[in-house]
């Protein structure tokens, strides 16, 4: 995946240098929190359970009810791991290997 694939948004490259500027994980949780409302990061944080959820091979009705969130947005955080971007296999990746290290 390049660059062209991701719809273009204002500001993005911009929010993506931000983030890489930043060097540990409590830098990270900092910017997270003054950057998003806190149902934003519950949002942001359901959504990144439900792909690792979803990885595992847990069922939807299961994720919705352990995350929790709507069978809707685990749906379509389906459609996103399988066709989306790369972004959560790129994150999924690196996070599994930083484990194995």
């Amino acid at each position: 995946m390049d660059e062209r694939d991701v719809e273009p948004v204002a500001g993005l490259d911009d929010l993506a240098d931000a983030v890489l500027t930043l060097k540990d994980r409590d830098e990270a949780k900092r910017f997270l929190r003054d950057l998003c409302t806190l149902p934003e990061l519950e949002a942001l944080t359901h959504r990144w359970q439900t792909v690792r959820l979803l990885e595992q091979g847990v069922p939807y009705l299961e994720i919705a009810e352990r995350v929790p969130t709507s069978t809707a947005t685990v749906t379509r955080v389906a459609q996103w791991l399988r066709h989306g971007t790369g972004g959560y296999r790129t994150a999924l990746d690196r996070v599994h290997a930083k484990a194995r290290r």
